[in-house]
């Protein structure tokens, strides 16, 4: 990837896709912070130092798209992910100015590739 190892902060409420999506960004290069809720990572101020977010947009309790919205205008880009894609969520999500919609099951690539165009950091 690149020689400065990006911080990733995924928010994914399915345990195994939560570990599949760390497993790729380690073996990326990136460092992987996830949380299994939104409010998690909001308790826990994990998004601090995160290069690129990658949400959920649905997951128990607040929403990908509320917590991103919640953060204010200063804020990592963000890459969401969603079983139940619509017009109304990638409207929601161009709205907030999110870099990316994927449509889940994506391919390993797809990702990785909406990151590098998300932080700029083509690898």
């Amino acid at each position: 990837m690149n020689d400065t190892q990006q911080l990733v902060v995924v928010v994914e409420d399915d345990l195994s896709m939560r570990q599949a999506l760390q497993r790729l960004l380690l073996a990326w290069g990136c460092r992987a912070r996830v949380f299994h809720c939104a409010e998690a990572l909001r308790d826990a101020d994990g998004a601090q130092d995160a290069d690129c977010l990658v949400l959920d947009v649905r997951l128990p309790g607040m929403s990908g798209l509320v917590l991103y919205e919640q953060m204010g205008s200063v804020r990592p880009p963000a890459v969401f992910v969603t079983s139940h894609d619509s017009a109304e969520v990638r409207a929601n999500v161009a709205r907030l100015g999110g870099a990316a919609v994927l449509r889940k099951p994506f391919l390993g690539d797809e990702l990785t590739q909406a990151i590098a165009r998300a932080t700029r950091k083509i690898p």
